[in-house]
């Protein structure tokens, strides 16, 4: 989710609206040509000036390459001269996939931020103690003009000046992108703009919500869809729990299918109803696998996690569970009833385009949204939240398979349902969030810390409900999610009505 950005939330979601407008009024595709210039003009009408940027044509080809990207085609430098139409044809494609890479960088909408670094600051009194001196390991701070001063060739950027300098003077500067990679996914390239290393990256999504200049963006699927849809082919769409909230209080459990209804959308099913069946394979895996044959086991839902510990960890390959993750699960369910449909996962995830677009799962799951991007097209088609009509979910999940959505939710379902397997069971949990954390627990987990635990990790901040595609704050979130918890007749997932037609969908 950005947080605080409000110009860059605003151009992404004009983009998102102008795509989706554009997909659903069809005809000739080429004035996709004129949405810069629509978006940007108000002001340069004028005098010409740019409202973001030092200049308006900059402003206008970088939101001209977030328009491509979110029609699913690839990201242009510079220097390449083509319309923005180029390609259009193959992307009106519904049977199109991702391209590789799917999270980009702009180049020329990069600020080559500085990398990591300390340096000082007007704060600076030119103290007699010089304590940032005398704790430098490598002699990299003098004292000139009364000031201290970092000699950048031989600090080493161990922050020990930072800590003990009692009027605060010295400041840590880090790329934003960079700080918030829990890889160490991003670069630069020789002229200091920010690339990323992709054989690093497990798409997350942190970067490109970080990016104070927007420059990175990920790919996106709504053109797509709303081909399908127009084809006239059944599209179901399929909501991770964390959707609870996103659109305002008046779209939720019980008024979604009139608002995706309006967009064209068949039905809906919650993904919950998956959570529940992904945490009862999970409870037996756990129950069965640890410690007799497993030191651990690892959750399986959030995707960069579990690949984050495959790539850095492959000895743990097998410590993360098995288990189909509930997006496939309920996509599995929803094409046993209706197999000539289309699914549509709606979530808050990047990642999650990432693992739809593995060949193992397109059979199950044909597009991914993100909530950013579903608003998109709720204001393209002018849907009024506030004359929704409601319909309460058919498909009912449990409190548990609701609460995936909240950092240690998984690993909470899964004790509930190992309780419900085996009462005299104890269950040892550990659960963390960011993958720096994530990777420093799969470290401990290396030295026996975790043995005989269950792990929950989650690539975003509080879990799913802060993820990449989210539009509110992961504190509203997870109230309403609280709320949505209480309305259901289900407690915990072994009380699924669906649990009995797990072994028909693996």
């Amino acid at each position: 989710m950005i947080d605080n950005y409000g110009s860059l939330v605003t151009i992404r979601r004009n983009v998102f609206e102008e795509v989706a407008k554009l997909a659903y009024e069809g005809g000739d595709y080429n004035r996709i040509e004129e949405i810069p210039y629509k978006m940007l003009n108000q002001k340069a009408k004028k005098n010409g000036q740019a409202k973001y940027r030092e200049s308006i044509f900059l402003e206008r080809a970088i939101v001209a390459e977030r328009i491509r990207l979110a029609i699913g085609l690839p990201v242009r430098s510079a220097d390449e001269h083509e319309p923005i139409s180029k390609g259009i044809e193959e992307a009106t494609r519904t049977s199109r996939y991702y391209e590789p890479p799917l999270i980009n960088v702009i180049d020329f909408a990069c600020n080559a931020c500085p990398e990591h670094s300390y340096y000082v600051t007007d704060v600076c009194v030119g103290c007699l103690a010089n304590p940032c001196a005398n704790v430098c390991p490598k002699n990299a701070i003098s004292i000139k003009n009364g000031r201290s001063q970092i000699n950048q060739d031989l600090c080493i950027k161990c922050g020990r000046c930072k800590d003990v300098c009692p009027y605060n003077a010295i400041a840590h500067r880090e790329r934003p992108c960079q700080k918030a990679c829990g890889m160490d996914a991003i670069e630069s390239d020789e002229f200091g703009k920010a690339k990323i290393n992709y054989d690093k990256c497990v798409s997350c999504g942190m970067c490109l919500v970080n990016c104070p200049f927007g420059a990175i963006a990920d790919k996106s699927q709504i053109f797509q869809v709303i081909q399908t849809i127009k084809e006239g082919i059944e599209v179901y769409a399929i909501m991770a729990p964390a959707f609870v909230g996103q659109f305002g209080p008046k779209v939720n459990l019980k008024t979604i299918d009139d608002a995706m209804g309006q967009l064209g959308f068949k039905g809906v099913y919650e993904v919950s109803i998956g959570a529940d069946l992904c945490t009862i394979e999970e409870a037996h895996d756990f129950l069965e696998n640890v410690p007799s044959k497993l030191k651990f086991m690892g959750t399986s839902c959030c995707p960069s996690w579990s690949v984050m510990a495959k790539k850095v960890f492959p000895e743990f390959k097998e410590n993360i569970s098995m288990a189909l993750t509930p997006m496939v699960l309920t996509a599995r369910l929803v094409k046993r009833e209706h197999p000539n449909a289309k699914i549509v996962f709606v979530g808050p995830c990047s990642a999650k385009k990432l693992e739809a677009s593995r060949k193992s799962v397109r059979s199950d799951v044909d597009f991914v949204l993100t909530f950013e991007e579903l608003m998109g097209m709720f204001l393209a088609k002018k849907v009024d939240f506030n004359k929704l009509k409601e319909k309460p979910l058919q498909n009912v999940s449990s409190a548990d398979g609701r609460g995936f959505a909240i950092a240690g939710g998984v690993a909470q379902a899964v004790v509930n349902a190992c309780k419900e397997i085996d009462p005299e069971r104890e269950i040892k949990v550990k659960a963390t969030q960011g993958l720096k954390n994530c990777m420093q627990m799969l470290k401990d987990a290396k030295l026996g810390k975790y043995d005989g635990y269950l792990l929950e990790g989650m690539a975003c901040p509080f879990g799913c409900a802060s993820g990449a595609g989210t539009i509110t704050q992961p504190n509203r979130t997870k109230a309403l999610i609280g709320v949505s918890q209480k309305e259901t007749p289900l407690k915990h997932s072994t009380e699924s009505i669906y649990k009995d037609e797990f072994n028909k969908l693996d």
